[in-house]
This record gives structure tokens, sequence and C-alpha cells, in this order.
């Protein structure tokens, strides 16, 4: 039997890390000592300490860790290493992602567009039938996940659509913002509405009197800016308020163009007068 510290020395892991795996339940010593507490250890558990090192350095965390060393065993091992590729994949997609907005924002607070102010118009927008898909994604990023759902689903169910260059939209139903996740609805205008089949929806969008709208001209990045060009118009324009949910109508995008810069996107956020 060995003590924590020489079995830290025989294995080079630090006795803060085997009194870490000792209170999370993946490695509890051989035994402890009446007299003196220590914790002891045998060479028996080497191995058993030598996976759980790996899976850390694989990403594994300590749920995953206790439950791949009680099923111990090639093919699970495998197909959790293989779920653990994919993870790590989406993961980089989404900082890639990332590094893409980052370089974005550069580029326009570079070219002193970071604060452009935006045109306020007001306009009634009438009703339109629509079939759409509504989820809670984790992010504004996921947005194009649902306009591609929604738009294989259309393909698939030969559903006839307007094919003006307005024909979708796309609703924000948080009413605040949210540390987790965003409430989006991808909705695009049909010639007619049909019966409801699995997560896709068909309803008609409430007409509005009075909708605050504002083209935003460039890559989507330019969108945050345009809110706040939105804020200080609303704070001069006392008898109007924000209602309900906003929306966001894509006219040009990467289907049209491939110079991000050429795309175009208005929104639209309904007003009352108080």
């Amino acid at each position: 039997m060995l003590k924590i510290g020489d079995f830290s020395k025989l294995t080079h892991v630090s006795v803060r890390m085997l009194r870490y795996y000792d209170s999370q339940g993946l490695l509890k010593p051989s035994a402890i000592d009446s007299v003196t507490g220590y914790r002891m250890y045998s060479a028996e558990q080497v191995p058993k300490l030598q996976k759980i090192i790996m899976l850390r350095d694989l990403n594994f965390g300590v749920a995953e860790t206790k439950e791949l060393l009680q099923n111990w065993n090639n093919g699970h091992l495998i197909q959790s290493l293989h779920n653990k590729i994919k993870d790590i994949e989406e993961l980089i997609k989404m900082e890639q992602n990332r590094i893409g907005h980052i370089q974005s924002a550069i580029a326009h607070i570079e070219s002193d567009k970071f604060d452009q102010y935006y045109n306020v118009t007001i306009k009634s927008i009438p009703a339109y039938p629509v079939i759409s898909l509504r989820r809670k994604v984790d992010n504004h990023f996921e947005e194009g996940e649902l306009w591609a759902e929604l738009m294989e689903f259309v393909s698939r169910e030969h559903i006839e659509y307007d094919r003006s260059n307005q024909n979708n939209v796309a609703i924000y139903h948080d009413e605040e913002y949210l540390d987790s996740g965003v409430d989006i609805e991808a909705c695009l205008l049909v010639k007619q509405l049909g019966k409801n089949k699995d997560v896709f929806t068909y309803r008609t969008l409430n007409p509005v009197d009075k909708m605050a709208c504002m083209m935003v001209y460039g890559p989507y990045e330019n969108i945050a800016s345009a809110y706040r060009s939105f804020s200080d118009w609303l704070d001069k324009n006392q008898p109007y308020a924000m209602d309900s949910t906003s929306r966001q109508v894509t006219i040009i995008d990467h289907q049209d163009t491939d110079n991000p810069e050429e795309y175009l996107t208005e929104i639209q956020i309904p007003l009352i007068e108080i």
C-alpha cells in the first residue's frame, strides 16, 4: 500500500487531483489509515487512474468519465469517442462563426460604421398567410438551420409560396433578453393556408397598423447597430413605444450575392402610441 504522496510521485498525478478524484467518486483510496487518516493506494489502481487521465485529456466530464468506467468496454468507449468528436466539431463550427463575426466587427469599427445611423420609417403591414417553424435555439447564429428545415419541408410537400424577395419573416418572440436560448419563428409567405404537419404550422400573421421599419445594408453584424439607432429614435419620439415582437425580412442574402456588403435586411418593430 502507498501513501497518497508516494502514489502521486509514482503516477505523476498531483495530490490535489487525487483528492479531487476521491471527492468525485472516480478513484477512492484502497484504504484510509485508522491512526493517521492518510489515504492509502495500491499499485492495482494505476490502470484505472490512467483511464481517468486519458478521458480527462479527451475532454470528458466527471459524469461521463464515471459512466464509462462503470461500463468499460471497447464498443461503448469507441461510440463515446465518436460522439465526442461530433461535439468538438460542433464547437469548432460555432467558434469559426464567432471568428467571422469578430472579423466583421473589426472591419466595421475600422471603417467607422460601428455607430452608423439608420433611418426609421413608419408604415402599415397587412396580414399574411404563412407556413412557419418555431423553435428555441442556442443563439441567433442557428436561425439559418430553421430556414433550411422550413425550405426543405416546403419543397418536399410541394407547397406554393410567394416568390418575391420579401417572402420571409423571422419573428423573435422573446419579450426580454434571455441568457439561455432565443425563441425564433421562421415564416414563409404562402398562397393559402393548409394543414399543420409535425412542427410546421400554418397561420396568419396579424396586421400591424404602425410598424417602425429600418433598411439595414451590409452583413448581419450591422443589425445590432440598427437596433441601437432605433433606440435613439424612440427616445426622440416619445408618443411611441415598442409593442410585442420584432420581425426581420431578408431581402438580399447569400443566395443572391457572394458579397455580404450587398446584403439587405429590413427590421420591423411594432409600435404603440402612449
